[in-house]
């Protein structure tokens, strides 16, 4: 599974939960974030990472501080286009295993 297959599949799980999707592969000049999704009330700024083994510790392992400051940039600047920011939070789907089989997700993964 690549970068987008996996992202697709966070997505369908998420939908699953119930969430639904805003906007994919929100882009700016501070970063991308994978999905934007609703939970209820709260806007979800997910980050989607696959990992194949935990060599290196694995996907959580990937989302560095460098990776969730672009990410909280990004999210601000998202938020800047809106008539009011609603609550948020920063929510983690790991995928992990030989076709991202086994899923992760944690809620408030990082936040400022």
């Amino acid at each position: 599974m690549n970068g987008s297959g996996a992202e697709r599949y966070a997505e369908s799980f998420l939908r699953y939960h119930n969430l639904v999707l805003i906007q994919r592969n929100y882009r700016c000049r501070f970063g991308e974030i994978d999905l934007i999704m609703r939970d209820g009330t709260t806007l979800v700024f997910v980050e989607v990472r696959m990992r194949t083994n935990a060599a290196f510790g694995g996907a959580a392992a990937s989302i560095t501080s460098v990776k969730q400051g672009k990410l909280l940039r990004a999210a601000r600047h998202y938020l800047a286009s809106l008539k009011f920011e609603p609550p948020c939070r920063f929510d983690a789907v790991l995928l992990s295993g030989h076709d991202g089989e086994d899923v992760e997700w944690i809620k408030n993964a990082f936040g400022e």
